[in-house]
């Protein structure tokens, strides 16, 4: 009886239920973009090293005009005190340059990594064929390179690198490796870089022994937060700060970044569903006016129930059943446009798709709730009507 009363006025119960298509289809859709954010921010942060810390110089606190203060560069004795008084760990001293990089008639300015081969595992960027180099390499800051992929695709143009020659600055550098293919990270392209052996890129190109990072994994997993303690205590004593003095370097987890940036999307999610949650409220009010006008117009009909022996609570089941099916139906049609949505959107800007299945049924009740609270007081109306003035009614 619920769906004959809505099918004779099509039109009307497809305006009645567009609210709560759109309330429903809103929340889902925010709520799966914003686990979809945060996902991809996890998977991005994960990307560039498993349990890493990143060690710089220079203060943790932004001085005057937002800019970190000064402090004495690292070099490579500290990587080395690291890697030596820090258990379980893999150490990646590293200095990082932009250098014109020319291949055959192609040039461009391309970023080079000083580093050794545990870079490639801390990092989580390994060779994909090729190989590393050789300790006699590193010792001599040998004038060979690992290139990225980019690299290989837009100034190779596919071709074979391995054994050719490039220049790197006024270096001439031997390929010997080519990275795995990583695209972007945190907007930046992982596969547009050279990496060279530390002492080559301070000797060769950069004219300093100084070391910019220290990328420090633990091996162990749930065991950064001693390393970074164990770090912060070694570098204190080699720096000669005394107690009550404050660092200065800063030591940086990946997965405290990653559990802030995740905070901050799960805040966000949480407000563009309220915000979409509106229009929820919305639909009901809207549900509850055209019930309104409903009632008015089947006064008549309400009365001939009544008088032929309908109870009150019969009357009152029978627009409260209708008014429930209104909602459910908007919901079912506002959860697959919100899915929907949410397949396209993820689609288009490449982020993961994730699929809640609380998240859908929380919108769906939502939905039926927005029936039964917003239909009450148009079918206890209903209920209500004189039968003697019903039957009268014109």
């Amino acid at each position: 009886m619920a769906l004959q009363a809505i099918a004779r006025n099509k039109l009307r119960s497809f305006l009645t239920t567009l609210g709560i298509i759109i309330g429903v289809g809103s929340v889902v859709a925010m709520v799966h973009l914003g686990q979809s954010a945060t996902r991809s921010v996890t998977q991005e942060i994960s990307s560039i090293g498993s349990n890493l810390l990143f060690v710089m110089p220079g203060s943790a606190r932004r001085g005057p005009g937002g800019l970190r203060t000064s402090a004495e560069p690292f070099d490579l004795a500290d990587a080395e005190a690291i890697a030596l008084d820090v258990p379980d760990i893999l150490v990646a001293p590293a200095l990082t340059t932009n250098v014109t990089v020319i291949i055959g008639n192609a040039n461009e300015v391309i970023t080079v990594v000083g580093t050794n081969n545990a870079y490639f595992s801390v990092r989580n960027h390994s060779v994909d064929y090729g190989r590393g180099f050789e300790d006699s390499e590193l010792k001599a800051g040998a004038a060979v390179c690992v290139i990225g992929q980019t690299l290989v695709d837009e100034m190779y143009l596919g071709e074979e690198p391995l054994g050719t020659m490039l220049r790197v600055g006024r270096t001439a550098c031997r390929v010997i490796g080519v990275l795995e293919e990583k695209g972007e990270s945190m907007g930046q392209d992982r596969d547009k870089v050279i990496v060279m052996p530390l002492k080559a890129v301070q000797r060769r190109l950069v004219g300093e022994l100084d070391v910019q990072a220290i990328y420090v994994s633990a091996l162990t997993d749930g065991t950064t937060g001693r390393v970074q303690t164990d770090i912060e205590t070694l570098l204190r004593q080699r720096r000669g700060i005394q107690p009550g003095e404050a660092d200065d370097f800063y030591v940086r987890d990946t997965q405290d970044i990653a559990q802030a940036l995740a905070s901050t999307t799960n805040t966000m999610t949480i407000l563009l569903g309220a915000i979409a949650a509106v229009s929820l409220l919305v639909g009901g009010i809207g549900i509850m006016n055209i019930m309104l006008v409903s009632v008015t117009e089947r006064t008549r009909e309400i009365g001939i129930r009544l008088a032929i022996g309908a109870r009150a609570r019969d009357v009152m089941t029978q627009f409260l059943v209708e008014s429930i099916a209104l909602s459910t139906l908007g919901g079912l049609v506002g959860l697959l446009l919100g899915i929907g949505g949410t397949r396209l959107v993820t689609s288009q800007l490449g982020m993961p798709f994730v699929l809640s299945p609380g998240v859908m049924m929380l919108g769906f009740s939502f939905s039926v709730a927005v029936g039964i609270i917003f239909g009450f007081f148009p079918a206890r109306k209903a209920a209500r009507l004189n039968p003697i003035d019903a039957l009268r009614h014109e």
